[in-house]
């Protein structure tokens, strides 16, 4: 993982794990899934000393993306420059139009948001000499995504995988089948070697998955 650089900062009553990355030769990074707690963010982007130029969202629940308004508005106070907000799909629209009520039936506050671009499939986001590429991985929401540094074998998948689970699918809008088809065909095909982020605890290996995640048995 030459070069590239990450730092995690548990955010909201969720303890979703908001990342960021950057390059240790240019300092240039992004920020994924800022869900809360704006200003603990900033403070740990001040601690990395990098350049945030973009904010990613994997998907469009309120741990993931309340904070993404709050966090651009700060950083393009600070700089004078634009930050935009790219991701998820725009199949989770509506739950990005719903962040704020989300937020409020749990007690505390959120901003609901518009990302800058939508991605989906296919897509690319670079930063600095890094470069993401988009997978579109439904099932815990109809938009997530999972964004490959196929260069650093890495990957940031959301709630799309965890160690030893998976992402819930209990909602509405869930499917069971269609999340366990994308891990199978787009994550796990990464290769063993493969190392990853999830929106929640710790991170984990393809292989480590293959091995012992009793969903994907």
């Amino acid at each position: 993982m030459s070069g590239l650089r990450g730092a995690i900062v548990p955010v909201t009553p969720f303890q979703q794990n908001c990342a960021i990355l950057w390059d240790d030769d240019t300092k240039i990074g992004l920020v994924i899934d800022p869900g809360g707690d704006v200003d603990r963010i900033l403070e740990a982007i001040d601690k990395t000393g990098a350049t945030v130029e973009r904010i990613l969202l994997t998907h469009g629940h309120l741990d993931h993306a309340g904070g993404a308004a709050g966090l651009r508005d700060a950083l393009q106070a600070r700089s004078g420059r634009a930050v935009p907000i790219e991701g998820p799909d725009i199949r989770d629209k509506f739950l990005l139009d719903g962040v704020a009520e989300q937020a409020a039936s749990f007690g505390f506050e959120a901003r609901n948001v518009t990302p800058d671009r939508w991605l989906r499939e296919g897509d690319s986001v670079t930063f600095g000499p890094h470069r993401f590429d988009v997978l579109h991985c439904p099932g815990h929401t109809p938009g997530s995504l999972v964004y490959v540094d196929h260069a650093a074998r890495f990957a940031v998948v959301g709630d799309v995988l965890f160690q030893g689970s998976i992402g819930r699918t209990d909602f509405p809008y869930g499917d069971h089948a269609a999340l366990i088809a994308a891990i199978t065909t787009k994550l796990l095909t990464l290769g063993d070697d493969f190392s990853f982020l999830s929106g929640h605890g710790a991170g984990s290996t393809i292989g480590a998955e293959k091995a012992s995640n009793p969903f994907l048995r």
